[in-house]
């Protein structure tokens, strides 16, 4: 009973130190700041910030791994905070990609415009093949992208499959893929959690992949090696042999 009632009251403390962290104190900075550097600078002091106020323990390993030039990073995904997570351990240059219905959430909606992200609508085919062309653009132009490409999460501690979008991408722009572990989020909050747990927060950026061609099966060789490489090392069981 009384660990039940000091993870509520951690929970609570938690809940109320983002909101006013984020969204009283840094948030409207970085509406208002001049250009998108500075944003994404304040956007990952912010969530750092935030990450300190709730004694939550944050390590990220492997920044070495990261190419000098333009990528594709992709993580599993395990929880409602990993994209704000995945943002401060990511440098600058990485753009996410983000759900088209998320630009109009109210307040949110107008923060993640501001941050830059690419906003995709995997439900239209038409509107998918354009934001591949665009997506290749953007890395020859020299940005990374990080995506997530289970493309949801679910309760259950597994890894889902992923879809074949990123590699694809990462394939026909000749760009590597560096796979990206996330642990202990879905512990920090997770599907159907209404308050945050106490959990220690670990991202490692493993080595590159390097795609060997720009057709189909270069790119399905490359979704199958990054997925073993983040299944390995993530923690959690295989969601495609679960489902199977």
């Amino acid at each position: 009973m009384l660990a039940r009632i000091l993870a509520t009251l951690y929970g609570c403390y938690a809940a109320a130190a983002f909101v006013v962290v984020v969204f009283v104190l840094f948030c409207p900075v970085l509406i208002v700041a001049p250009t998108l550097r500075w944003r994404r600078a304040i956007g990952r002091a912010c969530v750092r910030a935030w990450l300190y106020a709730s004694f939550i323990p944050f390590r990220v390993r492997g920044r070495e791994h990261l190419p000098q030039g333009p990528c594709v990073a992709v993580c599993n995904h395990a929880s409602y905070l990993d994209g704000i997570l995945l943002t401060a351990a990511l440098p600058a240059r990485f753009t996410f990609l983000v759900q088209h219905g998320a630009a109009d959430w109210p307040y949110i909606g107008l923060i993640v415009r501001r941050m830059g992200v690419h906003f995709v609508n995997r439900e239209a085919p038409r509107a998918a093949a354009q934001a591949t062309r665009g997506l290749i653009e953007r890395l020859h132009a020299g940005e990374s992208l990080a995506i997530f490409p289970e493309g949801t999460f679910r309760a259950a501690p597994v890894l889902l499959p992923f879809r074949s979008g990123a590699f694809l991408v990462a394939a026909r722009a000749g760009v590597p893929v560096v796979p990206v572990v996330l642990r202990g989020t879905r512990k920090l909050f997770g599907e159907g959690q209404r308050l945050f747990r106490h959990s220690r927060v670990d991202i490692e950026i493993l080595p590159p992949l390097n795609p060997e061609g720009a057709h189909r099966e270069a790119a399905e060789r490359l979704r199958a090696a990054a997925r073993n490489a983040i299944l390995a090392r993530c923690g959690e069981a295989d969601g495609a042999i679960v489902a199977a």
